[in-house]
């Protein structure tokens, strides 16, 4: 008799399929279908649309967290039906009444879930180099001091961001895997020449590989709560280390996907948390608000105001300002990016996203007033046009403009827009329209205005970023640029 998924599964029927097998048979598996349908492949037609990288990282999880080897051997028709059964999973949002408070719930945990593993790997990889080594901060750094890479990764940020581009080709042309051994061969000797053999390994094995044991604990520990519809949104120990031994040789990466990650802004800043702590994060907020305001001045026809000091007690206004002749654009910079309790949608959702935002709308709001009220500090900024507002954060909060989330946080008196950094690249190389003009017109359509800005602005011509285009030719291999490029 046919197998056949039923309409709706529990995880715990899920959890079950993926246990018959053991983890040393459906982990390649995993690997080399992700290797196959990595970068967006898996949109190439309706029949591979179940590949997606959070399914794949998903099963990968659970086969290593919950499976064992006296099991049976797995195939790719298995694969398949598992991840059929992920698309079918039971979930809140099917269970409740559909009500805006559920849709909102369900949108924070698929977004998370979904759009972080479909970002440019080109723009993660260059924006890396472009803030932390090609901008300058405003303040003296605690942490971000010559030689703070070589401490850190054992290597400096350009050859660990290279060794993240190696790995990660390795593993799509691999199916999944690198092995160590292949540094001997001798076509690799231009590679040796930059980076050592020695340094190579250390790098991946400190960084990039993990072994199941320590999975099994770090994914223990990343519990945030038992509900079981929910689990699959938590944090896999993957986005971490993205490689395991143990599974043949070398080295294997269930999810290729998960490789460029290491080498992104977010990466580094998880890795330097982990040995400095806050100063790490100042630092690197610091050369996050100096690097927007770099963003900012690719903005053609746009003069760009850094924060101003106003009023006897030296209060200061919005990050930026941008003065168009159609538009003044208040810029304020958050360094955050979304907690376990936005990507799970917890009860905890609603004060987190005001605890990380909140002040931000305020700040805007008040900087409106004074360049409204005609503040003496403020008289070089015109009064006569259209005001915006726009937070830029680190990391994407994806759907922050929706009426649902923009109701709970601070009224502003113009409207304003939260949008990443990688909306404002983009948003800064649009050549085929004023940049002022669109956003006035998005401004003004009530649903537009609850897009993130890269939807609002899809399909208009664009530029090369020269910011990120510095900071990807920085980094020893930089002949795909193109290739990666959004």
């Amino acid at each position: 008799m046919a197998w056949e998924v039923r309409q709706m599964v529990s995880d715990q029927e899920y959890v079950a399929r993926i246990r018959r097998h053991r983890p040393s048979a459906l982990i390649p598996l995993i690997a080399l279908a992700s290797a196959t349908y990595s970068q967006g492949a898996w949109k190439n037609s309706r029949s591979t649309f179940k590949y997606v990288p959070w399914a794949l990282a998903d099963v990968a999880r659970v086969s290593l967290a919950c499976g064992n080897e006296f099991r049976k051997d797995a195939s790719g028709q298995d694969l398949e039906k598992i991840l059929e059964m992920y698309t079918q999973l039971d979930d809140h949002f099917v269970r409740e009444a559909a009500d805006l408070d559920s849709l909102e719930r369900y949108l924070l945990r698929t977004s998370g879930e979904q759009l972080t593993l479909q970002e440019s790997p080109y723009q993660n990889l260059a924006r890396t180099a472009a803030m932390i080594t090609k901008t300058d901060g405003t303040r003296e750094p605690r942490c971000l001091r010559p030689g703070w890479d070589e401490d850190l990764f054992g290597t400096s940020l350009s050859k660990y961001v290279g060794i993240a581009q190696l790995l990660w080709t390795s593993a799509l042309k691999c199916g999944g895997r690198f092995d160590p051994a292949w540094l001997e061969a001798p076509g690799l000797a231009p590679v040796l020449d930059v980076i050592p053999a020695a340094t190579f390994i250390a790098v991946a094995e400190a960084h990039f590989v993990t072994d199941v044991s320590a999975f099994k604990a770090e994914n223990t520990a990343a519990r945030l709560t038992s509900d079981p519809l929910r689990r699959r949104f938590e944090f896999n120990p993957l986005r971490g280390r993205p490689f395991l031994r143990g599974y043949g040789p070398g080295y294997l990466a269930p999810v290729s996907d998960l490789i460029p990650g290491k080498g992104s802004p977010l990466g580094i800043y998880y890795t330097g948390m982990a040995r400095h702590r806050s100063a790490f994060a100042q630092d690197l907020g610091d050369l996050f608000e100096a690097y927007v305001g770099r963003q900012l001045g690719l903005w053609p026809e746009a003069e760009v105001v850094s924060e101003i000091t106003y009023g006897r007690d030296n209060k200061r206004s919005v990050d930026w300002i941008v003065v168009t002749d159609e538009l003044v654009l208040l810029v304020e910079v958050k360094s955050v990016r979304p907690t376990q309790h936005l990507r799970l949608a917890t009860d905890k959702r609603v004060e987190e996203a005001r605890r990380m935002l909140g002040r931000a709308y305020e700040q805007i709001d008040n900087t409106a007033t004074l360049i409204a009220r005609r503040q003496k500090e403020f008289m070089s900024i015109p009064a006569d046009r259209p005001v915006q507002g726009l937070i830029v954060t680190m990391e994407p909060f994806h759907i922050a403009n929706a009426p649902f989330q923009r109701i709970r946080q601070p009224s502003a008196a113009v409207p304003v827009s939260v949008c990443s950094v990688g909306d404002l690249e983009n948003l800064v190389t649009i050549t085929d329209a004023p940049i002022s003009r669109l956003l006035i017109e998005r401004a003004s359509d009530p649903q537009r205005s609850t897009y993130g800005l890269s939807e609002a602005f899809a399909g208009h011509a664009r530029t090369r970023n020269a910011v990120l285009d510095e900071g990807w030719n920085s980094y020893p291999w930089r002949g795909s640029a193109n290739r990666l490029s959004p």
